[in-house]
C-alpha cells in the first residue's frame, strides 16, 4: 500500500511542481513588467480609465516602450540622439562605468554577428580529468592572448542551478571541446542540475549493461 501511495505522490508532484514553479516566475515577470505603469501619467492608468487594475497591462506596455525606443534609435536622428545621452551619462564618475559595461555585454549578446554564447563546450575544469559544460563568450582576449603561448578562448563557467553567476576561464582553443546541443539545452542541463539531459542520436561509447564502474583511486 505505501509504494503504490509513494508512486502516485511522485506522479502527482511530477504534474504540479513544473506547473506551480512555471507560474511563480511568469507572475515574478509579469509584476516585474507592471512597474512600466508608473511611467504613464495617473490619469492614463488602467484603475483610472477602466476603474480597476489589469494584471499584465505593463508587459503590453513594456513591448511598445521598447517598439517605439527601437524606432526611434533606428534612424538617423535618433541615433545622433541617443550618442548625446551616452556623452553625458559618459561624464558621470560612477554610472559610466556601470551603463558601459551592461551596454557592451547586451550589445554582445544580442548581436546576431557575435560569437558570444552562441557555442557551447565542454571544457576540464575545475582540474584535468573533471568535464564541465560552459559557453563561449569571446574570442580574442586582448593582453591576455599576447603574454601567454596559447591561442585562447573565454568561456564562462556557469553555476548550478542558478547560471546567471559563475566563472571565466580562459582555455586553450584546442583543450575545447563544441558540443551540437543549443544554449538553450545547455542553460537547461545546468538548471536541472545535470537531471535533463538533450537528446542525442548517437550511441554512447558504453553501453549501460556494460558501462565502466565508478571506483575510488
Amino acid at each position: 500500500m505505501l509504494v503504490h501511495l509513494r508512486r502516485y505522490l511522485i506522479a502527482g508532484l511530477l504534474v504540479w511542481v513544473p506547473l506551480i514553479v512555471t507560474g511563480l516566475i511568469i507572475k515574478l515577470l509579469v509584476d516585474m513588467l507592471d512597474f512600466t505603469m508608473l511611467l504613464l501619467p495617473p490619469s492614463w492608468r488602467p484603475e483610472a480609465v477602466l476603474g480597476f487594475s489589469v494584471p499584465g497591462i505593463g508587459v503590453v506596455v513594456a513591448i511598445v516602450i521598447v517598439l517605439i525606443t527601437g524606432l526611434i534609435a533606428a534612424n538617423f536622428v535618433g541615433r545622433k540622439l541617443f550618442d548625446i545621452g551616452d556623452a553625458i551619462v559618459d561624464r558621470i564618475p560612477l554610472v559610466r562605468s556601470i551603463y558601459s559595461a551592461v551596454k557592451q555585454v547586451v550589445h554582445t549578446v544580442l548581436d546576431d554577428g557575435a560569437e558570444s554564447f552562441k557555442r557551447v563546450l565542454m571544457v576540464q575544469y575545475p582540474r584535468k580529468g573533471l568535464w564541465t559544460l560552459g559557453f563561449q563568450t569571446g574570442l580574442g582576449v586582448g593582453e591576455v592572448q599576447q603574454r601567454i603561448e596559447h591561442d585562447v578562448i573565454t568561456v564562462f563557467i556557469p553555476t548550478t542551478p542558478n547560471p546567471t553567476s559563475g566563472f571565466v576561464i580562459m582555455v586553450p582553443r584546442e583543450d575545447a571541446v563544441e558540443l551540437d546541443m543549443s544554449v538553450e539545452d545547455g542553460l537547461k542541463f545546468v538548471m536541472s542540475l545535470g537531471v535533463v539531459v538533450p537528446k542525442w542520436p548517437a550511441k554512447p561509447r558504453y553501453p549501460a549493461e556494460v558501462a565502466p564502474p565508478l571506483t575510488k583511486t
